[in-house]
């Protein structure tokens, strides 16, 4: 039962690396640019919601909408004003604005907020779900948290493959000046992408604190930081690669933190990601792409 439930847990945390790992392997895969600002989206989005449900009473399910909303606008404001006068640009002054993107969002926290922990309430409420005889207990937002990713991938899944908006992420991915000709609005495409990883991102800075509570303004910067390293694990570009990237890399930290030691888990994690990519460079699920000279 031990083991089972630390199963169940690594699953619960791998979905929420899952979720924000897509927001990572959209905009890569659409805009070809590392979002590195993407896991202080998160933080924004559970500071939201935290004000929504302390300082206005609202429900929860209000404060996830309009947490969704507020990181939605906040993606196509940042994709606007710092990445959008960037397209052509060299791919290191991307990364250079993404970083200061990031810290910029981590300050503005700091002064709004303040550097000391929120305590956050979890928008599934308390509610347990009992097996075994009482022997396996489920948190409602472990349950939660898992049915939200698998709903997201097939939503994300669906409405790239079936909708017209889809199919034009899907040109722009391969060829942004070819899909130009052929009428496609590009830069539409790629804020669509950049609102669509934000409210994604927003989703996951609720359910992360939810099974996590305590917010801060660097909340979201390790989950970045390992969301990332699960795109990569899974195949960045990849819907379904980031999905199993996510939900490996979750398994592999708890099992880490269980069985090996609570300190190493972060290094065993990164560790698991170096060897996998020596074995497959292009990730679990990535396509090699072969470039011409």
């Amino acid at each position: 039962m031990t083991f089972l439930s630390h199963l169940i847990n690594g699953i619960s945390l791998g979905s929420v690396y899952a979720i924000i790992a897509l927001g990572y392997t959209m905009v890569y895969g659409i805009a070809k640019m590392l979002n590195f600002a993407h896991g202080d989206v998160i933080m924004v989005g559970a500071y939201i919601s935290f004000c929504t449900t302390s300082y206005l009473g609202l429900s929860p399910l209000v404060s996830v909408l309009f947490s969704i909303i507020v990181c939605t606008v906040l993606g196509i404001v940042v994709e606007r004003l710092a990445y959008k006068p960037l397209r052509q640009a060299p791919s290191l002054a991307v990364l250079i604005t993404a970083i200061g993107v990031s810290y910029f969002l981590q300050n503005a926290a700091l002064l709004i907020w303040g550097s000391s922990p929120k305590t956050f309430s979890s928008v599934t409420g308390s509610w347990t779900l009992k097996l075994f005889d009482g022997q396996l207990i489920v948190s409602g937002v472990t349950i939660v948290t898992i049915l939200a990713c698998i709903l997201i991938m097939i939503c994300l899944t669906l409405f790239t493959n079936k909708t017209k908006m889809g199919t034009a992420m899907r040109a722009v991915s391969e060829d942004k000046a070819a899909a130009g000709l052929m009428g496609i609005n590009v830069n539409t495409t790629i804020s669509l992408t950049f609102a669509i990883g934000s409210g994604l991102a927003a989703i996951a800075g609720v359910l992360l604190c939810s099974a996590y509570p305590t917010l801060m303004p660097t909340t979201g910067s390790m989950p970045g930081i390992k969301a990332f390293t699960a795109a990569v694990f899974g195949g960045i570009g990849s819907i379904p690669g980031a999905m199993i990237g996510g939900i490996l890399l979750g398994i592999i930290e708890i099992f880490s933190k269980a069985y090996i030691s609570t300190q190493l888990s972060d290094a065993i994690v990164f560790a698991v990601l170096i060897v996998v990519l020596i074995v497959k460079p292009d990730g679990l699920l990535g396509k090699h792409v072969s470039e011409k000279v």
